[in-house]
């Protein structure tokens, strides 16, 4: 027979709260009749009936025969792998018996509705409110809807080909090189006239061979426009010139090159459009020089070559392959874009950027998920543990929604495959100081995804607000039919 402490050593992680009520039914105030119960559980199975008279002595309302049944007697097609959590036996779902066999049978149960209620209602109590009157067939189809269809996803077959760019050519469809050269042959001319008049200058102080990028720097180049030249006509400067005439042969050089990825960019963008709402997964990022946009395909080729997600054929933006007429358009496309995906990556870049950290708190607020990728590696923790997107709200539903953060390409790609054949690994945990705030982590990152604080002012004020109801208001099948549906 397991000793008080045991139980109580056990069963911690599902204590939060100064209430009674589920919070608190296991703690070391437990009623002595669940106490005497758990103690003989492993060797006398706990029916359902009997886990009902310890649930309402403790003062918990009782669960249906269909909330025993997915919780403890089936191993249901869930949105994550529900036979990942604790020292799971398949042993415990076989044969019709509505009984828990043992302790660990117990704490499989109750885990899965922890990790429910954090990762689809945001609180606990509002999962079991919301939850425990429903037939089996009503959570079964609660839950149905979360899943993706993995495969319907690998059944569409393969998508049409984009047009291929070649690697160090993609930088040339930069909002920087259009701003250079534009969409109109005066631009293009405007930016000649540029060039052969810093050429002029040049002779007038004496002439001879000089490189392009110290032509640009010397007569073209200021504060405001440096990054944007020396990006533009990065192709070329390191060539030294002579003459006006070789001035205008490395200007065209650029430009025919410019033109052609551009043209291509821009059939790529209408094809994107033409998918938009069969995307999986939006790739988010800023690139200002031309080696970005070489670590950003490198990265997109690395990621979806995976040999598990090629089986799947996902449709993801690489933004090294796609362009706009204009910035206007580039942000309607890219919301629209952000809007439709199922799944968006977050790739850090050397320097901060508001387009995708907007990108990626539009996806948050959505309640997707998103992946931030350092790949650079150097503030992988800041994005885990600081940066204020780490985690959002879910605009929706209220749940507190936080980013999955890796600096390893190969775990992006694991990742990804986990959520589209529905395989996500999940752990509770307390906070390391507050024993009653609950985090939800990501097993492979050790990310914090869901959370549930212990403010008991916070919690109360924030749910009686948010949707003005108290997350334990949730008590009938029409309200946890609205809670569903205003999460989809």
């Amino acid at each position: 027979m397991e000793s008080k402490d045991a139980i109580l050593k056990k069963f911690e992680i599902f204590c939060f709260g100064n209430d009674k009520g589920l919070g608190t039914w296991l703690s070391e105030n437990m009623h002595q009749l669940v106490l005497a119960r758990l103690q003989a559980l492993d060797t006398e199975p706990l029916t359902k009936v009997q886990l009902n008279q310890l649930l309402v002595v403790s003062e918990v309302p009782s669960v249906s025969d269909g909330f025993f049944r997915y919780y403890w007697r089936d191993i249901p097609e869930h949105p994550y792998d529900v036979t990942s959590i604790s020292a799971f036996e398949k042993g415990w779902t076989v044969g019709d018996d509505q009984i828990i066999n043992g302790l660990d049978h117990f704490y499989w149960g109750l885990y899965r509705l922890y990790v429910d209620g954090l990762l689809y209602f945001g609180n606990v109590k509002a999962a079991f409110s919301s939850l425990r009157s429903m037939t089996f067939e009503e959570v079964q189809t609660f839950f149905r809807i979360k899943r993706f269809d993995t495969n319907a996803i690998a059944a569409r077959g393969p998508a049409l080909p984009l047009n291929k760019i070649g690697r160090d050519d993609r930088y040339l469809i930069s909002e920087m090189a259009c701003k250079t050269f534009g969409e109109l042959p005066e631009t293009r001319n405007a930016a000649l006239k540029v060039l052969e008049a810093a050429w002029e200058k040049h002779a007038d102080a004496g002439g001879g061979a000089i490189d392009f990028r110290d032509l640009l720097k010397r007569y073209v180049v200021n504060p405001s426009n440096e990054e944007q030249m020396l990006l533009s006509y990065d192709d070329v400067v390191a060539q030294s010139v002579n003459s006006k005439m070789e001035v205008k042969s490395q200007f065209d050089q650029v430009v025919n090159k410019f033109l052609d990825a551009r043209q291509k960019a821009i059939e790529n963008t209408q094809y994107y459009l033409s998918m938009v709402n069969d995307l999986d997964v939006y790739v988010a990022t800023s690139m200002r020089t031309r080696q970005n946009f070489r670590d950003m395909s490198d990265a997109c080729d690395h990621i979806f070559s995976n040999t598990r997600l090629k089986g799947l054929h996902l449709r993801y933006f690489d933004p090294t392959l796609s362009a706009a007429r204009g910035h206007e358009d580039k942000g309607l496309i890219e919301c629209l874009m952000v809007k439709c995906a199922k799944l968006l990556v977050y790739c850090e870049g050397e320097k901060e950027s508001y387009g995708k950290d907007a990108e990626a708190a539009m996806a948050l607020s959505l309640g997707k998920p998103v992946i931030f990728f350092c790949d650079h590696g150097k503030k992988t923790n800041f994005y885990r543990d600081v940066h204020p997107l780490a985690r959002l709200i879910d605009f929706r539903s209220g749940v507190a929604v936080g980013a999955i953060v890796s600096d390893d390409v190969d775990q992006v790609s694991e990742l990804i495959y986990r959520f589209f054949v529905n395989g996500m690994r999940y752990r509770l945990e307390h906070h390391t100081t507050r024993r009653g705030f609950l985090k939800l982590i990501e097993e492979l990152t050790g990310s914090v995804v869901r959370l549930q604080t212990d403010d008991e002012l916070i919690t109360k004020t924030f749910w009686n607000n948010y949707h003005n109801r108290a997350p334990h208001s949730f008590s009938s099948l029409a309200a946890g039919k609205e809670a569903e549906r205003l999460q989809e």
